[in-house]
């Protein structure tokens, strides 16, 4: 078995060119949906996902603005700017890069942004939203990955699904939304006993811990489908995800690839956020 490659970069396509003639449809009303990324500090990594992000937004029709601070800004000006942004019709999603550098609050701030523009739904009260089965938004990266499965054929109702990685921002939503389709959810981590036969029962495994190649062929259970949403960069400098690609797509059904996997679709689901603020203004 040689699993099929789930095409993040294709789908995202895909997804992007109706996001394109709905803004234009937007455009229409006078209405052009607008976000608006913050970044405190130089980190390479964050620069280009920045980047990626305004660049998404350019080719769909969407109006982007960067606002970039040095590493020991104030937060109290990072708090202000987005209030402003808060107040701005025309902005109709807030995304803070993160990390943030350790002398602010990150829950502070993410909390600042008004839950109609959080379009990263990283505010306390859309996560509870989210557990509630009525998110003002779903997480982008999850959000991403449910369209895999949508878009594949993938049914959820009663299989057995296991996430390795408990994060705020992929772990824990990608546990509620999987449930919430139908899934018998497992979520495991550094405290996990036995890592090897949690994955061997999964008919669905979400790898998001951020440990290069920690998930090989022989954790992966027969016509599996496995999502690797890790990142990380090898001494030579190629990335790679969290599984080990060439051993698991011998094993799995359906596989995503790093890079091109669920990266793109991330920034996808980003203007799908941002779209549907846009929208929900427009018809205010």
């Amino acid at each position: 078995m040689t699993a099929k490659i789930l095409d993040g970069n294709a789908l995202g396509q895909k997804l992007r060119a109706g996001f394109r003639q709905r803004a234009e449809e937007l455009a229409a009303q006078g209405v052009q949906p607008g976000l608006a990324v913050i970044l405190v500090g130089d980190d390479p990594a964050s620069q280009v996902y920045v980047r990626n992000k305004v660049n998404a937004c350019a080719q769909a029709g969407f109006h982007s603005e960067k606002h970039i601070y040095p590493i020991d800004v104030a937060p109290q000006t990072v708090f202000d700017k987005i209030a402003e942004l808060n107040a701005t019709p025309q902005i109709h999603g807030i995304l803070v890069q993160l990390p943030l550098p350790r002398h602010f609050d990150a829950d502070a701030v993410l909390d600042a942004i008004a839950p109609e523009k959080d379009v990263d739904s990283f505010r306390a009260e859309n996560v509870g939203a989210l557990m509630q089965g009525q998110p003002c938004f779903i997480p982008c990266t999850p959000y991403g990955v449910m369209k895999f499965f949508e878009e594949a054929g993938i049914p959820l109702k009663g299989q057995e699904a296991v996430i390795v990685g408990r994060s705020n921002i992929v772990g824990k939503p990608m546990a509620m939304l999987l449930m919430h389709a139908g899934a018998t959810v497992t979520v495991c981590h550094s405290q996990t006993r036995d890592l090897k036969a949690h994955c061997r029962r999964a008919d669905i495994l979400v790898a998001a811990v951020g440990k290069a190649k920690m998930i090989t062929g022989e954790m992966i259970k027969p016509g599996a489908v496995v999502i690797d949403v890790g990142i990380n960069r090898l001494p030579d400098g190629k990335l790679c995800g969290d599984v080990d690609f060439a051993s698991a797509r011998e094993i799995a059904a359906f596989i995503t690839p790093v890079p091109g996997g669920v990266g793109p679709m991330t920034i996808t689901m980003l203007l799908a956020n941002t779209l549907q603020s846009a929208e929900r203004a427009a018809s205010a």
